[in-house]
C-alpha cells in the first residue's frame, strides 16, 4: 500500500478514505476511471488554473466535464483566468501531471474549488498526489480538509 503525505495527512486527520494503487504513469481521468471500470463522473481531475495576480487555483472537476473558465473568473471576480501549459503547471505545484492534487497542496496557498457536481455523488475519486495513487472520499470529506468551495465550474465535454 502507498503511504505518503497525504495519506498521513487523511489518517491523522481521520477523514475516512480509501486508496487504490493504479499505474504510475500519467493517466488522465478518463484512463483511471475505464482502469478502475468506473463513470468519469466520478473521477475529478485537478485542473491548475492562472489568475492574473494572485496564486493559481486549483479547480477540481469530473473527469467527463472541461473547466469553465468564464465561470472561475466570475467566482474569483477576474476578467480573464487561463490553463497553463503541463510544465508550467508542473513548476507550480511542484507536482507531476497525473499526480497534481489539492490534497498535496494544503498550506501551500492555493485556492481550491470544487464542481458542485462532486456533491451529487456519495464518495469521489482523486488523484493522492502522486502518479499511481488515486483516492476515494466523500466530497464533504474533502471540501473540509482542503477549505475548497463548491462552485459551478465546469461544462461537459464537447
Amino acid at each position: 500500500m502507498i503511504s505518503n503525505n497525504v495519506t498521513r495527512l487523511l489518517d491523522s486527520k481521520k477523514v475516512p478514505y480509501t486508496a487504490i494503487e493504479l499505474p504510475v504513469e500519467k493517466l488522465g481521468a478518463e484512463e483511471t476511471a475505464a482502469i478502475l471500470n468506473l463513470p468519469p463522473e466520478v473521477v475529478f481531475k485537478t485542473i491548475v488554473v492562472v489568475r492574473p495576480k494572485g496564486k493559481p487555483l486549483l479547480c477540481v472537476i469530473s473527469g467527463a466535464n472541461v473547466v469553465n473558465l468564464k465561470a472561475v473568473a466570475e467566482l474569483v471576480g477576474e476578467k480573464k483566468v487561463s490553463i497553463p501549459t503541463q510544465a508550467e503547471a508542473e513548476n507550480l505545484t511542484g507536482l507531476q501531471a497525473g499526480g497534481i492534487s489539492p490534497l498535496a497542496l494544503i498550506n501551500k496557498g492555493f485556492n481550491v474549488i470544487i464542481d458542485s457536481s462532486a456533491l451529487s455523488h456519495p464518495e469521489i475519486h482523486i488523484s493522492g498526489g502522486q502518479r499511481g495513487l488515486n483516492l476515494r472520499l466523500a466530497p464533504r470529506d474533502f471540501q473540509k480538509i482542503t477549505n475548497a468551495r463548491f462552485a459551478y465550474i465546469s461544462s461537459p465535454l464537447e
